[in-house]
């Protein structure tokens, strides 16, 4: 997605995002749609409750039971890496092992672009 004069531009690292948006309905999908272009102007503007600090630079953005995890980077870029439906208070340790993943992955491109060739 590109953004619009004075917006953030989104990525979504291997598409994991939109497959959890595809997979959506009805208010779910609605919120993390909407969720998505709040952050898209505010980008690190944005603060609680809709938008949380998990640590180490990776986010969630958050509404009733949708989450979808993010992370900033260079150039008012910020990378969506995936998402869920929360049913309990913590993010299962499995799900935030997997983000990390994801996470170091698209910070080491970062570092990549950054050394060049």
């Amino acid at each position: 997605m590109r953004a619009g004069e004075g917006n953030w531009i989104i990525d979504d690292f291997e598409g994991h995002a939109q497959e959890f948006i595809s997979g959506l309905t009805g208010r779910n999908k609605s919120e993390a749609v909407a969720l998505i272009k709040i952050l898209e102007e505010k980008g690190n503007q944005m603060h609680g409750p809709r938008s949380k600090p998990l640590g180490d630079g990776l986010f969630e953005l958050r509404k009733n039971q949708v989450r979808v995890f993010y992370v900033f980077r260079p150039g008012r870029r910020i990378t969506l890496l995936g998402g869920m439906i929360k049913k309990e208070d913590k993010i299962p340790a499995d799900v935030l092992e997997w983000l990390r993943k994801l996470q170091r992955k698209v910070l080491g491109m970062d570092s990549k672009e950054e050394r060049g060739p």
